[in-house]
């Protein structure tokens, strides 16, 4: 069985002939919730609605709607040990034909999901920003990467906005409350610059910049002196990435952070 990795864009523009699988209810203990939906063609499918057996079940109904062989757009489906699942609960996913209009209703569906994402601000786009970029990608975040520098901004993960601007710390007002804020650029000061900005706020989930116990303290004497006050310094997670593992290789400082992040906007 194929999944897709492209994105949805992507997977719409090249499968013409698809069946959306959504979960219309759940009860009990299930592997996702009310909404998801995954999108099935005739050799590939997008998305996931939770795995296991009950997946594979929905999947040979897709395709055999779309061969003409099934007339089943509903299947209320327990999930105990008759398929070799234990969630204990029970879930209804319905089954509709993806045609033009169904296309343009999910198209309007995803832009507005969009919208309602949380926004991840990372600042600087050298080798931890750009794994973390990589980390973040398939996570239901909109990622934006700024930049001083259009060679880095280059190497980017395109899944990221790129932002290339003169002064990074001017745009940190803009930033949408309840976001979370990523500082790694390549100079200290300005990562103090802006770490000033957006602690000046108190709108916003995450405030973290790399770093070590030293750019702490230092960076706390010249918070002060700058005039935020020791609240605003204690919202600021630094080094980020946690002390659970000490290996400082980039993309494991990114999954460590991406880890924080997420906790971050579920706790808002």
């Amino acid at each position: 069985m194929n999944f897709a990795v492209d994105s949805l864009d992507a997977f719409l523009e090249r499968e013409y002939k698809l069946i959306i699988v959504e979960i219309k209810q759940t009860f009990g203990s299930t592997p996702r919730e009310a909404g998801t939906f995954m999108l099935v063609s005739p050799t590939d499918a997008h998305g996931t609605i939770g795995g296991g057996q009950m997946e594979h079940m929905a999947i040979d109904n897709a395709r055999a709607l779309l061969a003409g062989v099934s007339d089943q757009v509903e299947m209320d489906i327990p999930l105990g040990p008759d398929i070799g699942q234990c969630c204990g609960g029970r879930i209804v996913l319905t089954f509709s034909i993806c045609d033009d209009a169904t296309r343009a209703a999910l198209d309007l569906k995803l832009k507005e999901r969009l919208k309602a994402l949380p926004e991840v601000w990372l600042f600087g786009a050298g080798h931890v920003g750009r794994a973390l970029a990589d980390a973040l990608l398939l996570l239901p975040l909109k990622t934006y990467a700024v930049e001083t520098r259009k060679s880095e901004l280059d190497l980017m993960s395109a899944g990221a906005s790129h932002r290339l601007v003169a002064m990074p710390e001017a745009i940190v007002k803009d930033i949408a409350p309840g976001s979370a804020v990523v500082i790694s650029t390549h100079d200290h000061a300005l990562d103090f610059l802006i770490a000033r900005e957006a602690l000046a706020r108190n709108d916003l989930a995450y405030v973290g910049m790399i770093g070590s116990k030293t750019k702490r303290a230092t960076f706390a004497s010249w918070a002060k002196q700058e005039g935020l006050g020791d609240d605003a310094t204690g919202r600021l997670v630094l080094p980020i990435g946690g002390k659970t593992v000490s290996d400082k290789r980039p993309a494991v400082i990114a999954a460590m952070t991406a880890a924080e992040i997420l906790g971050a906007l579920n706790a808002q």
